[in-house]
């Protein structure tokens, strides 16, 4: 049955007429495109046959349409073309050797760039226009190759992605004026950041996460380049000095703790049970600990205050911020329980403790001796891990005597003590401004300002950094670089001295308005596009879902 015959894809066609074939249409066309051939652009008037093409256009009411186009096939006139025979080109329709219009793959190419192989499948089937879940694919993947490095890109930034999670890394390059991906590269590598760079000599910024790989390929491939360091890794690199140095041991201006809390109960002098080697980290962790039973002893007085005020167990819990159970249970005591341990194994030294004690006291410091002793105790350890309580012990008990041996009159007990905070907690107190601070964490600032004079020059630091960022003004660097270099803080120095390797990108930070936060943005649309594919996501997949599409405007000629 004949219908109204809808407008042609593109002119240099000729509808002839619509065949309705209950669930699809097929549409006659004749092709009006000029004879030339495409081997040497000779005109012919010669005819040789007709060829029929058969695509797939865009659907009529949700059923699909199937294009049944003959094609004249010519004689080339040119005897020196290689070509004896061509058929016409249908340029406003679809390519050489395809099977849809320009319009459908169009069409296609933009939703599965949007959702994907499977997905953009179930739809276009509901859409009228059934394809494979390669066909979008194989467009998306041929038009992302026709289009790249095409692009000019002033201002850039790179950083880099997991390609497989600690085994292989990939690049990332993003136009931060059009906020757009350009290009994702294979590999990480000074090599291949320069190559790029050299197709791309238009580009006159480069921002970067401070990588040496990426500076060291932006100098070789773009030596006209401005390198600009990330501010906010400029930010987080500072936090992670501060840590390490925290973690590091003891800050100094600190209190200092006597022997007796490193040695614990009923055991021998200097005695100190820990996994740690050295006083310094067992005096830390004792420190953590007091901070801790001393936390814990203050919600157990509120506790036993509000249940003294004939409060009940609800109210207690909320007020306290208290588990239900544990409220129950404090109120069952008149004092706060001691914290259960676990049970010692029969493979270390603590399930010997005792017997260790007492033999050390009695002068026994000979570690294969006390091991043949404690082995029909039922130790099933080695000799090493032994040896290792047995040297803590040493050390211990020397570092206790060492100040006896300097001064008439020791300290017994430290006159005042840092709060007990992890390095990751004290690096943010650091970074945070004042105005970003809770109540709790402003006061935990303040004494820790008091109490550990390299935490207060820490912070005075940072805070000097972080004002230099947001001023803009990088005449500051230079002597804020000399005050680092001088605080007499080995992570502070080491900071100092690794900024001075790329001063420049630094300076620029500061200078300019450029960053890499969008480039952190297209890494995470990257992965979720990664891990949606499940496994297909090569190269040039990815390349081809993270660049843009041109804009498509599905219209009809008239």
């Amino acid at each position: 049955m004949d219908i109204i015959t809808p407008k042609p894809p593109g002119s240099d066609l000729q509808i002839l007429h619509v065949r309705d074939e209950e669930d699809a249409y097929v549409v006659f066309a004749t092709s009006t495109a000029p004879a030339r051939c495409p081997g040497c652009n000779a005109s012919s008037a010669s005819r040789h046959g007709i060829h029929r093409r058969y695509l797939q256009d865009l659907p009529i009411q949700g059923l699909p349409v199937t294009l049944q186009v003959s094609v004249t096939r010519w004689r080339c006139p040119n005897p020196d073309c290689t070509r004896l025979t061509f058929t016409g080109r249908l340029a406003e329709t679809a390519r050489p050797f395809a099977k849809r219009t320009d319009r459908v793959a169009a069409l296609a190419r933009r939703i599965g760039h949007a959702v994907g192989g499977r997905p953009s499948e179930r739809l276009l089937a509901a859409l009228g226009l059934p394809q494979s879940d390669d066909s979008p694919l194989r467009s998306l993947k041929r038009g992302a190759a026709a289009q790249h490095g095409s692009r000019p890109v002033r201002v850039a930034g790179i950083d880099d992605w997991s390609r497989r999670k600690g085994m292989a890394d990939g690049t990332i390059m993003v136009d931060l004026e059009r906020r757009q991906v350009v290009d994702v590269l294979a590999d990480r590598s000074a090599a291949g950041t320069a190559q790029w760079l050299r197709q791309h000599p238009e580009t006159e910024i480069m921002s970067s996460d401070r990588c040496r790989l990426y500076a060291r390929g932006a100098r070789d491939g773009a030596p006209q380049a401005r390198q600009v360091a990330d501010r906010f890794h400029l930010l987080q690199n500072l936090r992670e000095v501060i840590e390490r140095q925290r973690g590091r041991a003891p800050l100094r201006g600190g209190a200092t703790v006597s022997a007796a809390i490193l040695s614990p109960p009923n055991a021998p002098p200097g005695a100190v049970i820990g996994r740690y080697p050295h006083p310094r980290v067992a005096e830390h962790r004792q420190r953590v600990r007091d901070g801790q039973r001393s936390a814990l002893q203050a919600r157990f007085d509120q506790v036993q205050m509000l249940r003294a005020a004939g409060k009940s167990i609800g109210t207690i819990a909320r007020e306290a911020g208290c588990n239900g159970r544990t409220v129950a249970k404090w109120i069952a005591v008149e004092a706060l329980p001691e914290r259960r341990t676990m049970a010692p194994k029969p493979t270390t030294p603590d399930s010997v403790h005792a017997h260790l004690a007492q033999r050390w006291t009695e002068g026994c410091t000979d570690g294969r001796q006390l091991l043949a002793e404690i082995r029909l105790l039922g130790y099933a350890g080695s000799l090493t891990h032994l040896q290792r309580l047995l040297s803590r012990w040493r050390r211990a008990h020397f570092a206790a005597a060492a100040p006896a041996a300097g001064s008439d009159a020791a300290p017994a007990v430290a006159t005042r003590m840092a709060p007990a905070i992890s390095p990751i907690f004290a690096a943010v107190l650091c970074i945070k401004p004042r105005r970003q601070l809770t109540p709790r964490q402003a006061e935990t600032d303040d004494t820790m300002k008091v109490t550990s004079a390299d935490f207060a020059a820490m912070r005075q630091l940072a805070m000097q950094f972080r004002g230099i960022l947001r001023g803009h003004d990088a005449g500051k660097l230079d002597g804020w670089l000399q005050d680092a270099a001088q605080s007499g803080i080995h992570g502070m120095r080491r900071y100092a001295s690794t900024l001075r390797l790329d001063l420049a990108a630094v300076e620029n930070a500061i200078r300019e308005l450029w960053s890499n936060g969008q480039v952190d943005g297209q890494i995470n649309r990257l992965k979720t596009l990664k891990r949606a594919m499940c496994g297909r996501a090569g190269i040039a997949l990815l390349r081809a879902r993270m660049l843009p599409l041109p804009v498509f405007r599905c219209i009809h000629r008239d």
